[in-house]
C-alpha cells in the first residue's frame, strides 16, 4: 500500500488542512499572521527591549515600558501600609494560605485532618497579621492592604458565601411559607442591587444604626456585604441544580426511609452540586474580581494601593505598566480557580470533555 505524502501528515498536513486548505483560508491565515506580527513586535520592544526594570530609574528617558514602577513600589502595592520592618509576617501568612489551597486541590486529602489544618493555620495567620500576642507587634486592621486585604475578602468571603447560598437555595424550595418567602425576598432583593450599593450601605448607613460606642471594623463590614451579595447568586445557581434533579431520586430516598435532611445531604445535594460546578465557579470568579470595588469605601486593596502609587508625580503617565501587573495577579488567581474546577469536574465525571 502506498504511503501518504509527507505534506498530508504531521504538522505540515495539519497546516495544509486547517490553514491553507483553500485560497480564502490561505489569504486569511497570512493576514492574521501579518497583523499578529505587526502588533506583537512593537509590544515586545516596548515591554522587554526598551523597558526599564531597575528601581529608582528615571523612566522619562526610556522609550519602553517603565517596570521600575513595580520594582520601586512593590511593597506598597502588595502590602499597603503594613509596617515594612515586619513584612515577613504577611509574606509567611500568604505562603501558608497558598500551601493550604494547593493541598486542598487533592480530594485524597479531604478529611478531618485537613479541617484541623485549616483551623490551626487560620489562627496562626491571624496571629501573624494582627499581632499583639506572643511578642508580636500589634498591627491595626486599617493598615492591612494590597494582596493581604484582597485575599482576605475573597478567600473568606467565597468560603462563607457558598454554604450560605446552599441554605438559601434549600430555603427557597422549602414548603414552609415564612422560610420560603424570606429566602425569595432576600435573593431577589440582593440580586436587584449592585454590590457597590451594599458596600456603601455597610460603610456609611449601617454605622448610623449602631448604639453609641459600638464600632465594627470597615473590613468586617465589607466582608459581610461581599458574603451576602455572593450568596444570593450562588443560591440561584444551586437552585438550578436542584430543579434539574430527577424526581426518581427523591422517590428512591423515600423508599429507603430517609428523612428530608438525610435525602438532601446524602442523595440530592451531592449530585446537584456536581451539576453546577461550572456556573458556581463563574460566580466565584466574578466575586473575586468584584472585591476590587471596596476601593469606593476607602479600603486599600490591590487597586487602591496601586492608585496611591500612581498619585505620585514621578509615576504620572506610567499607569499602563501598573495595571498590567495587577491584571497578571488577577489572571493567575482566576486561572487557578478555573483550572481547579475543570480538574474537579473530571474527577467527578461531570465534564463533557
Amino acid at each position: 500500500m502506498a504511503k501518504p505524502p509527507i505534506a498530508s501528515i504531521g504538522i505540515p498536513g495539519w497546516m495544509r488542512n486547517n490553514l491553507f486548505s483553500s485560497p480564502f483560508n490561505t489569504i486569511l491565515t497570512l493576514l492574521i499572521l501579518y497583523l499578529f506580527w505587526f502588533s506583537f513586535l512593537p509590544f515586545f520592544k516596548w515591554a522587554f527591549i526598551n523597558s526599564s526594570w531597575l528601581p529608582n530609574v528615571n523612566c522619562r528617558e526610556s522609550a519602553g515600558a517603565c517596570w521600575s514602577i513595580i520594582s520601586s513600589n512593590y511593597k506598597i502595592i502588595l502590602f499597603g501600609f503594613y509596617p515594612q520592618n515586619i513584612l515577613w509576617r504577611p509574606v509567611t501568612a500568604i505562603c501558608i494560605l497558598v500551601i493550604l489551597l494547593f493541598i486542598s486541590r487533592n480530594r485524597n486529602y479531604w478529611n478531618v485532618l485537613l479541617v484541623y489544618a485549616w483551623v490551626i493555620s487560620l489562627v496562626v495567620m491571624g496571629v501573624l497579621l494582627k499581632g499583639g500576642i506572643l511578642g508580636f507587634e500589634p498591627v491595626e486592621i486599617e493598615k492591612w492592604g494590597g494582596i493581604i486585604l484582597t485575599l482576605l475578602l475573597s478567600v473568606f468571603g467565597l468560603t462563607a458565601a457558598y454554604p450560605l447560598g446552599i441554605m438559601l437555595a434549600l430555603g427557597r424550595q422549602s414548603r414552609m411559607p415564612m422560610i420560603k418567602t424570606f429566602c425569595i425576598f432576600y435573593i431577589e432583593f440582593i440580586r436587584g442591587v449592585p454590590l457597590i450599593s451594599l458596600l456603601f450601605m455597610s460603610s456609611v448607613v449601617f454605622p448610623l444604626f449602631l448604639p453609641e460606642g459600638v464600632f465594627i471594623n470597615a473590613v468586617l463590614r465589607a466582608q459581610v456585604a461581599i458574603i451576602m451579595f455572593t450568596a444570593a447568586y450562588i443560591a440561584e445557581v444551586v437552585r438550578g441544580g436542584l430543579q434539574g434533579m430527577n424526581k426518581g431520586q427523591y422517590e428512591a430516598a423515600d423508599s429507603l426511609g430517609l428523612n428530608y435532611s438525610q435525602t438532601m445531604r446524602l442523595v440530592i445535594l451531592p449530585q446537584a452540586l456536581k451539576i453546577v460546578i461550572p456556573p458556581s465557579v463563574s460566580v466565584l470568579i466574578s466575586a473575586f474580581k468584584d472585591t476590587s470595588l471596596v476601593v469606593i469605601i476607602g479600603l486599600y486593596d490591590l487597586l487602591k494601593t496601586t492608585k496611591s502609587v500612581l498619585s505620585e508625580p514621578r509615576w504620572n503617565g506610567f499607569s499602563a505598566e501598573a495595571y498590567i501587573f495587577l491584571a497578571i495577579i488577577y489572571f493567575v488567581c482566576c486561572f487557578f480557580m478555573s483550572t481547579y474546577s475543570r480538574k474537579l469536574e473530571k474527577e467527578l465525571n461531570t465534564s463533557l470533555e
